[in-house]
């Protein structure tokens, strides 16, 4: 694990001076997560971006960087309980607080049922799944306590997919996991109302990005949903009062309909 662009300590929140909001992003190097990053940061956050490559997460914060953004980045794999536990100790130690936990770390691939080995199945499930749960888990004390001085509480928004609340053909092991988001953002919202720690599984159809790209030959890149659509409805979630949830966002294509992706 390696954080290529920690700032020196003289330029670490000093104990007991006000800080500003920070929030944590997985797959933060590229897509939706960069946009989230970029949109956060104009917003006034500090980051902490994950990825598990160095040279993406290198990338992403010369970009950030540039545009003025306070920034680290770890190299961790989002499966990994143990690579998720020391990430959350690393945005400890340099923020000290953690606003919004992003979860943006994901993968998926499409197959029929009687197709899909059972290998693939694990795979959508350490990563969708059990790593965003593990995430969650170990984020939990640091949220809490954050929502303890922000008057908005904090928030986890999770990439889910409007696969995970409508079946599409040939996506069932990766809308099985998205729909398990879902279900654990609806259950943070439960368990943590009192804490002020809530959570949004946003679920938008087809976003231009890298992982959408083998959709190009049946849908116009022009007519998916924008990275930069996800990023400002994220950011819109930072800016509720405490006293709204919101477990669940679908984002439809314009035109497309309501009962596909």
């Amino acid at each position: 694990m390696t954080s290529p662009s920690d700032p020196s300590p003289a330029t670490a929140p000093a104990s007991g001076t006000a800080r500003a909001r920070a929030a944590l992003i997985t797959g933060g190097s590229k897509g939706i997560g960069l946009a989230i990053a970029r949109r956060l940061a104009a917003e006034g956050f500090a980051l902490t971006i994950a990825a598990r490559s160095p040279e993406s997460l290198a990338a992403a914060s010369e970009s950030l960087e540039a545009d003025g953004a306070r920034v680290i980045t770890v190299e961790a794999d989002a499966s990994d309980e143990v690579a998720i536990e020391a990430l959350v100790a690393r945005h400890a130690e340099q923020w000290g607080r953690l606003d919004a936990l992003v979860l943006n770390a994901g993968m998926g691939f499409g197959s029929p049922i009687d197709r899909t080995p059972l290998r693939r199945v694990d795979k959508h499930y350490a990563l969708n799944v059990r790593g965003t749960f593990a995430t969650v888990a170990a984020a939990l004390p640091l949220l809490r306590t954050t929502a303890l001085e922000n008057p908005h509480g904090t928030r986890v928004i999770a990439l889910a997919s409007l696969a995970g609340l409508m079946a599409e053909p040939n996506l069932a092991a990766y809308s099985a996991t998205k729909a398990a988001v879902v279900s654990l953002c609806e259950s943070i919202c439960v368990e943590e109302a009192a804490t002020g720690v809530s959570a949004t599984a946003i679920c938008p159809g087809y976003v231009d990005t890298d992982m959408a790209s083998w959709k190009h030959d049946v849908l116009d890149p022009a007519d998916m949903i924008r990275a930069e659509d996800i990023a400002e409805l994220a950011a819109s979630l930072t800016r509720l009062s405490r006293n709204a949830a919101v477990p669940v966002l679908a984002v439809h294509r314009a035109g497309g309909g309501l009962r596909g992706a």
